[in-house]
């Protein structure tokens, strides 16, 4: 009778045990794969994270840090069991023959476990990271993705910050002005920082400005100085033609990559160096 009760208590653990692998075997709810990649057979969505714009510090080719911004997704994979389970490197090898198979490339590896991959598709540039602790650890691995965009511009600089800075440093950044790469036409997500200017403008009639375009220094030098110069004749442009500005309160100049305000050494720090400045005449 002991036996029986035995054998149907271990029975019944067995069918629990099976019922839990099964249930804890599903994706978070919410998650879902990248489109870039599919996932490895036989394993599970345990954690994600995704974020409409974030920023996050990829590996490069020498080891350095490259900063990256936008569509950001993390994903933690987990084994379920049900299939054998690959090694560290399986794993990185697989992410790698993917993103060369579209075309892209691999920047950086480190030992068996860890990765940093890069793409171009449908003109927009895809960074992602795996880093494996299949062979150790908890035995999962997470894939981080940042797919480079532009972050919609919901607050610009206003007039009375703009004032403030001219009035205690004699210029300042206006970073909500945007152009494509290597052209000079003002895009439409420009016009509120532009109709800021153009109220501090109309706010102090005696009030002059240089308006100073401002490159990072990928490329040919000259091709950024004249860029630079370009913009700003855009921008000046712009405040006379629909703003009303009198011309001769304004005088563009284009000064390249020569005022850095920040490291060209990564993407962040080339960002804050192309910009348009105001300085009082």
């Amino acid at each position: 009778m002991a036996r029986r009760v035995q054998k149907i208590v271990l029975v019944l653990s067995g069918i629990l045990l099976s019922v839990g692998l099964a249930s804890a075997a599903q994706d978070v709810a919410g998650s879902k794969d990248p489109s870039l990649f599919t996932r490895m057979p036989g394993w599970y969505i345990s954690q994600y994270e995704e974020n409409e714009f974030g920023s996050y510090e990829f590996t490069g080719k020498n080891g350095e840090k490259v900063s990256a911004e936008g569509h950001k997704l993390i994903i933690s994979y987990t084994w379920a069991g049900t299939t054998k389970k690959p090694s560290s490197l399986q794993v990185i090898r697989n992410y790698q023959n993917a993103i060369k198979k579209i075309g892209g490339s691999i920047i950086y590896q480190r030992g068996d476990d860890f990765t940093t991959l890069k793409s171009m598709k449908d003109g927009r540039e895809t960074w992602a990271e795996i880093a494996s602790e299949v062979d150790a650890g908890w035995g999962g691995y997470i894939l981080t993705i940042i797919q480079k965009n532009v972050m919609v511009q919901e607050v610009t600089a206003n007039a009375a910050a703009m004032k403030s800075s001219i009035k205690t440093e004699g210029h300042v950044a206006i970073y909500g002005i945007n152009f494509d790469t290597n052209k000079s036409e003002i895009k439409p997500e420009s016009d509120a920082a532009i109709a800021e200017i153009a109220k501090l403008l109309k706010q102090d009639a005696m009030l002059k400005l240089y308006v100073v375009g401002h490159t990072d220094n990928v490329g040919n030098l000259s091709a950024n100085m004249k860029l630079s110069q370009s913009r700003a004749e855009a921008v000046k442009t712009t405040l006379v033609a629909k703003h009303g500005i009198p011309a001769a309160r304004l005088s563009s100049f284009g000064v390249g990559p020569y005022c850095p305000v920040s490291t060209n050494l990564t993407e962040e720090g080339r960002a804050k160096n192309r910009r348009v400045e105001l300085v009082q005449q």
